[in-house]
């Protein structure tokens, strides 16, 4: 079954806290001009998404789309992984490989 996307908003952030089950914390930075001084402004949000396949980790930059709410926070979810965090694929792969044994002496 097909899902009907409609006049649904969809924002991209950065994913700043992935501790709670299913549920990841997105900052969104909004940019624009103040109306009266026309300085650049920017804006922080942070929104909690839903995140069923628990894919997204803390760095990863991530599109949500607005939905129904899923709880008292939570009316926005998890629509794709744009980028992932450079630091943090690093750091698994490092973990991941095993270190180089040490000679006998």
């Amino acid at each position: 079954m097909s899902e009907v996307l409609g006049n649904r908003r969809r924002l991209r952030g950065r994913v700043v806290s992935d501790r709670a089950a299913k549920t990841i914390t997105v900052e969104v930075i909004r940019s624009y001009r103040h109306p009266k001084y026309g300085k650049m402004v920017r804006q922080k949000r942070r929104v909690h998404a839903h995140d069923e396949a628990r894919a997204a980790h803390v760095g990863d930059t991530v599109e949500i789309l607005e939905c129904r709410p899923l709880s008292r926070t939570k009316c926005w979810r998890l629509l794709r992984v744009v980028e992932r965090n450079p630091e943090q694929e690093s750091a698994a792969a490092a973990t991941a490989a095993p270190a180089p044994a040490a000679p006998a002496v």
